[in-house]
């Protein structure tokens, strides 16, 4: 009888030992809002919750990640409306018309991506471009172990080439014109013309899909990190 009376308790400390150290190892990601108008912060990646959050102007969304998260990303999106319920649509980056997002946000988008705890006990961290620019955008590290920065703040929806601009934006070539040298789908592809607009505004942001050489940075697993609009 005593056997069976202090199993369960067993359990239930070998369970808050899992939880513990599987939280001390997400990762916490601090986003903020310096712009001078409404971002509406979003995050998604496959098989998780996703989440959204109205920002004004100074207003801090914690956002946090578990190790093992691959393909997630965090975006910012302009001129939304919702309802009580949350649904409603957005000029950019919307996800299906939810403020909480559970899918990726529609082009264009400026885009924090990242997949945490992978190869050799690392993080991997850009910023991406190639669907298109919405947001100026900082993404860096907040830990001490690692001390990188990655910043897009060029005068990209300024100057967009006419066949890309849209009201507040400027469209990634591959979502806008679908074509196999911006899309790359059969894995063989190098920099355009509209690609390099981006790249040259925004040297350490994916501005193309093969772009991994000078846009893709790591950072020791455990690190966390900040998003910033308008850094």
């Amino acid at each position: 009888m005593a056997y069976h009376k202090t199993l369960p308790i067993f359990f239930f400390f070998a369970f808050l030992t899992i939880y513990f150290v599987i939280t001390a190892e997400a990762a916490s990601f601090q986003v903020r809002n310096n712009c001078p108008y409404v971002v509406w912060a979003a995050a998604y990646a496959p098989g998780k919750p996703g989440g959204g959050k109205r920002l004004n102007r100074g207003d801090i969304w914690i956002v946090v990640s578990d190790p093992g998260t691959i393909q997630a990303r965090i975006w910012g999106r302009t001129n939304c409306n919702f309802d009580a319920s949350g649904r409603g649509r957005c000029q950019t980056g919307d996800c299906n018309g939810l403020l909480e997002c559970k899918s990726y946000g529609r082009a264009p988008n400026t885009l924090a991506e990242y997949a945490l705890k992978q190869y050799a006990n690392q993080d991997f961290i850009d910023i991406s471009v190639i669907d298109g620019f919405n947001i100026p955008m900082e993404f860096s590290s907040a830990s001490g172990q690692c001390s990188r920065v990655i910043r897009c703040t060029g005068d990209i929806i300024g100057q967009c080439p006419g066949q890309l601009r849209m009201d507040g934006a400027c469209n990634g070539p591959c979502p806008m014109l679908k074509t196999e040298e911006h899309c790359c789908n059969s894995g063989n592809c190098g920099p355009t013309p509209l690609s390099m607009f981006f790249k040259q505004r925004c040297p350490d942001a994916y501005s193309y899909p093969k772009d991994d050489p000078t846009s893709l940075f790591t950072c020791t697993s455990g690190t966390n990190y900040n998003v910033i609009f308008c850094p």
